[in-house]
């Protein structure tokens, strides 16, 4: 049975900081492509940053400079941190698991809320 679940959600004000953890069980998440996607009411899910290894790393060009993805092999955890968050970062966040060797698996987290508002 795999399971990615998510924590660190929550109310933030405009320019402050928050961690976003997913831990998996279940699976090797180093074997996997781990992402962070995140989606707002009324828009797409869109990805927000990917990881396999330090020096693979994706964001979207909103978050760069801002957020920054990580992985802890020995914990099985990926990690998001986020600094200086504005308005527009409020949405559900979700953690992702992907890969393509002999077919294609992917898991989702269930997602988290993460509104950013004075």
């Amino acid at each position: 049975q795999v399971q990615l679940v998510e924590s660190g959600g929550g109310l933030v004000q405009p320019g402050g900081s928050l961690r976003l953890s997913c831990a998996a069980s279940g699976m090797m998440f180093s074997l996997y492509t781990a992402g962070w996607y995140r989606q707002a009411p009324g828009k797409q899910r869109e990805l927000v940053a990917s990881i396999f290894t330090s020096t693979t790393l994706k964001y979207a060009d909103s978050v760069k400079g801002r957020f920054t993805i990580s992985r802890d092999n020995t914990k099985n955890t990926v990690d998001l941190q986020m600094n200086r968050l504005n308005p527009e970062d409020t949405a559900v966040y979700y953690c992702n698991a992907y890969r393509d060797t002999l077919r294609k698996v992917e898991y989702w987290g269930q997602g988290i809320q993460v509104t950013v508002s004075s």
